[in-house]
């Protein structure tokens, strides 16, 4: 059992370590941080989704920025839209699942707003649609997937594909990037 314990650990140690070497995935995260950052400072929003673990990583990452995160500081316009259970009951039921998030979008997305999509697949077909209204309405886009990127990768402006193919270690990597832009934005906005 410790044995597969420790053997777990170090291949969410290996994903991490692989982003470390990717030069390109390095350069994307530093451009999200501060695309996030310009947003934020010209009084816009970052609006995260996901599904399941993706959805609980996208509300984490959205408090992270709304509430605080090392700092005692503003808060930050960052919502997880999936979070008006009545909202997505009502869609879902009347409009289908795959609409949930765009519909959303549709009504509070804005030029110059961040959608932040995270799926572990990068297939997830209400997360495409979301997509889709965001480049509608000028909003930049930044995915967070697996290794290929999958359907997302061709509608991403910001691509950030982790290097793995397990799920778990992919969303424990998602939440590792995404403090690490956390902490980027904090400090570029708020100072050191």
């Amino acid at each position: 059992m410790k044995a597969k314990i420790a053997n777990t650990i170090r291949e969410s140690i290996a994903v991490k370590e692989a982003i470390c070497q990717d030069e390109r995935l390095l350069s994307t995260i530093e451009q999200v941080a501060e695309l996030i950052g310009l947003s934020l400072k010209k009084g816009n929003k970052v609006l995260f989704c996901g599904n399941g673990g993706s959805a609980a990583d996208a509300q984490h990452l959205a408090a992270e920025f709304s509430g605080r995160f090392y700092k005692d500081r503003e808060p930050l316009y960052a919502e997880a839209l999936h979070c008006n259970t009545s909202y997505l009951t009502a869609v879902g039921n009347d409009y289908g699942y795959d609409q949930v998030y765009a519909r959303m979008l549709r009504g509070i997305g804005r030029e110059g707003d961040v959608l932040v999509a995270l799926s572990t697949s990068g297939n997830s077909a209400n997360i495409l649609e979301a997509i889709k209204v965001a480049k509608e309405k000028g909003m930049a886009i930044v995915s967070l997937t697996g290794a290929t990127g999958g359907k997302m990768k061709d509608g991403s402006d910001y691509l950030i594909n982790v290097p793995s193919t397990d799920t778990p270690r992919i969303q424990e990597a998602h939440i590792t990037v995404g403090h690490i832009i956390c902490e980027l934005v904090e400090n570029n906005l708020f100072g050191e």
